[in-house]
């Protein structure tokens, strides 16, 4: 087979978080092994990842944020078909000028496909650039608007394709499920070491991420919720935030004066090794939230999206996570979550035996794979 060239438009920011970029960046990486060329354009938010994205060894193209207002960003004309998008203002440009900008990207490049994972893009733009590329993907996990795709990828587990019915054409191709996540290939690697190590669960070392942006500083709340808690006097914990973290140096304070030994880690690189290593995660219902099922990681997990709540209350009724509201009665419900996780250990080893099995960190093999054959 030829090497593909693929592009990808997608971004980060201090509102969309972090995980939109690093999933395109995981598969990126599953192509790259297999010799495609992946190039990256993203526009400079505040909290942007395109320094990560070049010191990951990739070649980005940089759009700039447009000054404008709310009102300034309605897209092309609404109409009954196709509304004004519910994250329009995500883009920091209208979909007209996106698509002006990455046309003179595209144009000279001839890709291959083009990788689209963007809340505030949809058939407007993939047409307006339908000319500059052979194939178009959509990852998504919203089925809220209008796509022209070849394949649509929704890694949301509990997923059905018939979501997607009224949004895309009839020859798409669809990924729907989490048997599809974007999983870099140390969780894999991870997944046999880390659910042997749960047959006999204990809570000893707790695992704080609340995403790599964590905007509204979840991580404060759950931290001083914890201090209310029983948990065992040789208790570890640790907290993994993003660079681009505004709440950062406040967390870090908040650390030192937990009655736990407490560390704060940014910007890590061994995700995998630290979910692996420890006993209970209170995580943020994100892209790691799939990370930790194919550890089996038992996980109290936050919403703190309304685009998470379909998949967080689905993995809830498999019994493979412990929800957890982040409104007035947090510190009451976390410490009976705590004492109840901690006295009955079977319950911990019951989650993680649900946990593993909503996905086995295959994904990204399995959407190369894909992306490879329907070249053709």
């Amino acid at each position: 087979m030829q090497p593909l060239k693929v592009a990808f438009r997608v971004d980060a920011s201090l509102q969309m978080g972090t995980g939109h970029v690093m999933r395109c960046l995981t598969l990126a990486n599953a192509l790259k092994v297999r010799g495609a060329e992946c190039q990256f354009i993203c526009r400079e938010h505040p909290g942007n990842l395109i320094a990560y994205i070049r010191s990951e060894g990739f070649q980005i193209h940089v759009l700039p944020l447009m000054e404008s207002t709310a009102a300034e960003l309605i897209d092309f004309k609404v109409s009954k078909i196709e509304p004004q998008l519910a994250h329009a203002t995500w883009l920091g440009a209208t979909q007209r000028n996106d698509a002006d900008e990455c046309s003179a990207i595209l144009s000279e490049l001839k890709f291959d496909w083009l990788i689209v994972d963007h809340y505030a893009l949809d058939v407007r733009w993939e047409v307006a650039l339908k000319r500059h590329y052979r194939k178009l993907m959509v990852i998504d996990d919203l089925a809220d608007r209008p796509h022209q795709c070849d394949i649509l990828l929704d890694q949301t587990f509990g997923r059905e394709s018939k979501a997607y019915a009224p949004w895309i054409p009839d020859a798409c191709i669809l990924l729907c499920g989490s048997r599809y996540s974007l999983l870099r290939p140390e969780f894999a690697a991870l997944r046999a070491y880390s659910i042997e190590r749960r047959k006999e669960p204990h809570l000893e070392h707790l695992l704080i991420t609340m995403g790599g942006v964590d905007k509204d500083n979840a991580t404060g709340q759950v931290l001083q919720a914890l201090k209310s808690t029983e948990l065992p006097a040789n208790c570890r914990i640790t907290v993994v935030m993003g660079t681009t973290a505004p709440w950062l140096a406040e967390v870090r304070k908040q650390a030192k004066q937990m009655p736990w030994a407490t560390t704060v880690q940014v910007g890590v690189s061994n995700m995998a090794q630290l979910m692996a290593d420890s006993d209970l995660a209170i995580g943020a219902a994100g892209a790691t939230t799939w990370e930790r099922c194919c550890l089996g990681l038992p996980t109290v997990l936050v919403v703190l999206a309304d685009n998470q709540k379909m998949a967080a209350e689905t993995l809830d009724k498999a019994q493979a996570v412990v929800i957890l509201s982040l409104k007035k009665h947090l510190i009451t419900e976390l410490a009976l979550i705590i004492e109840n996780l901690r006295y009955n250990t079977r319950r911990l080893k019951r989650i993680t035996e649900h946990a593993k099995i909503i996905t086995d960190g295959t994904g990204s093999q399995l959407v190369a794979s894909m992306l490879y054959m329907s070249n053709i």
